[in-house]
């Protein structure tokens, strides 16, 4: 059901990466930096039982992240792409959504894969470097991650339109971020959409940066005003503020799914880490933006709002070793994983005869010679 309050009037333009102006500068919150609700959150209620789901989830897909940096540090893995700061947004929108609605991720967009049920082994394998992707995108409602950016977007609009044409009542939700925004791909997906009224989500978790390059040097007006100008409903919202990303997001994805055409949230947020596990953050932003940004942090403003809410500690226990208990299988899992069998390479390519079984030939009897045959 709509809710007024969600309905928010664009800020003026300000300085995205200043510090100073994040005060200035206030998108939909229910619950504020400091973890009290806001009048927002006071006239719209909290469901404890949600509330606590999507902290769980924040928690568990922090120490993944975490875990994972740990072990790109150690050579386990070739690359990793951190999360961390953005859970509210995730957690909170992908919550929001119907089980069959499809999704398309870019690719930071762990904590969606966990709450779509991915295990840690589907979630590194790719960045391990032992496979294009690690799950079936078809019994996860996911997508394989895309690391071109923005082409998921256009890849999620023809897939609403496939959606259309099969009588499929789902709703296509993609995520991208604000770097991915600059993009030609982007505006033609929102375009498309657009005059063809299709059944598309537009979630972009801005986090303030596109590697090296702040928001304010990337677009001149705001993202949602943006989208609005191609017609589509836009919501701005705190991304740090799980609640709000989740009401904000179950209205968009409603007035989506009753034909009224595709909508885009934008979800300030924050990225903690670098943009990968091979950039150095420190080269391009300051201490003193960091530190704002962690003030703010997504998990610690639930958990303060749960304790008022009279949540016990000894559950924020539990959910705790939840999370120790989530790393260690994580770290399990990725030194568990296996590289492809060369031979698996050639199985799939050639449905007929032909010259590449020559060399396929030649490489199983090296193998036998060798001793490594299956």
């Amino acid at each position: 059901m709509s809710h007024p309050a969600l309905n928010q009037t664009p800020a003026p333009p300000a300085t995205r990466t200043d510090p100073s102006a994040l005060a200035a500068r206030v998108p939909l919150q229910l619950v504020g930096p400091d973890g009290r609700l806001t009048e927002a959150g006071h006239l719209r209620g909290v469901d404890v039982d949600l509330a606590r789901r999507l902290y769980r989830d924040m928690v568990l897909a922090r120490a993944l992240d975490r875990e994972a940096v740990a072990l790109q540090r150690q050579g386990e893995l070739s690359l990793w792409l951190q999360c961390e700061g953005q859970e509210a947004a995730q957690v909170g929108s992908v919550h929001a959504l119907a089980d069959r609605d499809h999704i398309f991720p870019s690719y930071r967009e762990h904590a969606v894969g966990l709450v779509r049920g991915l295990t840690p082994a589907e979630l590194l394998a790719q960045w391990r470097g032992i496979a294009h992707a690690g799950w079936d995108p078809a019994e996860h409602h996911l997508h394989f991650n895309s690391l071109v950016l923005g082409t998921q977007t256009l890849h999620a609009v023809g897939y609403a339109l496939g959606c259309r044409l099969d009588g499929d009542d789902s709703v296509t939700v993609v995520y991208f971020g604000d770097g991915a925004a600059s993009q030609g791909d982007v505006n033609e997906a929102f375009n498309w959409a657009a005059t063809m009224a299709l059944p598309v989500l537009f979630v972009c978790q801005n986090n303030q940066w596109a590697i090296s390059t702040p928001t304010s040097k990337q677009f001149g007006t705001s993202l949602h005003d943006r989208a609005a100008g191609f017609g589509l409903r836009s919501w701005w919202v705190d991304g740090n503020d799980a609640l709000a990303v989740h009401a904000v997001t179950t209205e968009a994805v409603e007035s989506v799914r009753r034909g009224q055409g595709p909508a885009l949230v934008e979800a300030e947020t924050y990225r903690i880490g670098g943009h990968s596990t091979s950039d150095d953050p420190k080269r391009y932003r300051t201490d003193e933006e960091l530190d704002a940004w962690r003030r703010r942090d997504p998990l610690a403003r639930l958990r303060t709002a749960l304790t008022d809410l009279g949540v016990e500690a000894a559950w924020f226990d539990t959910v705790d070793a939840d999370g120790r208990e989530l790393a260690a299988r994580t770290r399990a899992e990725c030194q568990a994983l296996a590289g492809p069998d060369l031979r698996d390479l050639f199985a799939e390519v050639y449905a007929d005869p032909h010259p590449v079984e020559r060399e396929r030939a030649s490489y199983e009897a090296h193998l036998e010679l060798t001793g490594r045959g299956r």
